[in-house]
């Protein structure tokens, strides 16, 4: 049922009195008159008493009145929610991301669009790129930062949005031998005890390939999934770590040190935002992900 009608008839009501009401309306009584008769038509029932003064509801129309203005009432609350929506003062948006992603890449993209658009509502997943892509393929993430490849079943329904080159660099203890150098070279971590992602993550195979490719052996002593996790183990004297840049201060500071750039080749893994091809982003989504483009456009360069 279209609402104009209803508006019509709740108009009527109220003036009780068809000239008043088309008046009101800014129609002509003729064309009010008509759809009165169409939508008595539609519910099967006389909807008004026509009196000398006017006219009055029947017993049909006082209950048709409750409904009527019930609907309206909706119609008007999903109006301004779906106007709140596209003027991105509701809404909520899911994004995920490994470590790096969800420890350094999203925060200060999430701390603007909230401060800008405070009525958003965010759920940000850490987990494994495979999982993340399978996320953001069920619908269940709007987008997510994986390391590429990621390939997972029905990968075609994903686009790439933007890429990003991660560099891993490498991190030691204190006092360590190689403290205060610039670069290291594979064969250094030969006698090294090293403190690393889990195994099967997607960074953790880009080191692996890499040191195989070395031909070198690391020596994992203790496996973790957290970026500052392995960063105090290795500050604790643990051993030596890889971890990306995005995690490193740009300088030197007071607990933290640039990390050191592999000499051997340069480890590196790309990093892209995805989101399912076939859907059309939310404008919440999609204004978030213009402001997470526009930063990770400020960050490509490598240092």
């Amino acid at each position: 049922m279209e609402l104009t009608p209803l508006r019509y008839f709740v108009a009527i009501a109220a003036e009780r009195h068809m000239t008043r009401a088309a008046q009101r309306l800014g129609v002509t009584q003729p064309a009010l008159s008509a759809a009165l008769k169409r939508l008595e038509a539609e519910v099967g029932a006389e909807l008004f008493h026509r009196t000398a003064k006017g006219v009055e509801l029947t017993g049909a129309g006082r209950v048709f009145l409750e409904h009527a203005d019930d609907v309206l009432r909706r119609a008007e609350e999903s109006i301004r929610a779906v106007r709140q929506l596209a003027g991105l003062e509701r809404g909520s948006i899911a994004v995920g991301g490994g470590a790096t992603a969800t420890g350094y890449l999203l925060p200060p993209v999430v701390g603007q669009f909230r401060k800008q658009h405070a009525g958003i509502r965010f759920s940000v997943r850490e987990a494994a790129s495979r999982t993340v892509a399978e996320a953001v393929l069920s619908g269940a993430l709007d987008l997510g930062i994986v390391t590429v490849p990621a390939e997972v079943p029905g990968g075609a329904d994903l686009m790439q949005v933007a890429s990003l080159e991660d560099e891993l660099l490498l991190i030691v203890p204190p006092g360590h031998r190689l403290s205060g150098r610039k670069s290291f070279r594979w064969s250094d971590l030969e006698q090294e005890n090293f403190v690393g992602f889990e195994a099967g993550t997607a960074v953790r195979s880009v080191i692996d390939e890499a040191s195989t490719l070395a031909g070198v052996t690391l020596d994992v002593v203790m496996e973790l999934r957290s970026i500052e996790a392995i960063k105090q183990m290795v500050r604790a004297g643990i051993g030596v770590g890889l971890v990306s840049r995005f995690a490193l201060p740009v300088g030197r500071g007071q607990n933290d040190a640039p990390g050191l750039r592999c000499r051997d080749g340069r480890i590196v893994r790309s990093l892209a935002v995805i989101r399912r091809r076939d859907r059309v982003p939310s404008p919440a989504a999609a204004a978030f992900e213009a402001l997470l483009l526009d930063h990770l456009k400020q960050r490509r360069t490598p240092r």
